[in-house]
C-alpha cells in the first residue's frame, strides 16, 4: 500500500465558501483513478465540512458538491 497527498478545491451548490484543503489516503501502488478520489473526498472531506458550515443541518448529498483535484502525489510524512 501506498499513501498518498492531494490538494482539492471543494465546492458546495448552495453555498458561496470553497474548501481549499488537503486528503491523504492509501492505495495499490498504481494509476490514481480521480474520479473514485473525487468521491472520496466528497464523502469524507467535504461532505463534513458543509455539515459544519450550514447552520440549519440538512442531508447533503454527494451531488451537490463539487471536487477539482489540482495536485497528487506520494505522501511519506
Amino acid at each position: 500500500m501506498t499513501t498518498y497527498i492531494a490538494k482539492f478545491i471543494a465546492k458546495h451548490a448552495s453555498s458561496e465558501t470553497k474548501q481549499h484543503s488537503i486528503f491523504i489516503w492509501r492505495q495499490e501502488s498504481g494509476e490514481i483513478d480521480t474520479e473514485l478520489l473525487e468521491d472520496k473526498i466528497k464523502r469524507e472531506a467535504a461532505i463534513p465540512f458543509y455539515r459544519l458550515e450550514h447552520e440549519d443541518y440538512h442531508e447533503i448529498g454527494t451531488d451537490e458538491i463539487s471536487v477539482t483535484v489540482l495536485k497528487t502525489m506520494p505522501f511519506s510524512g
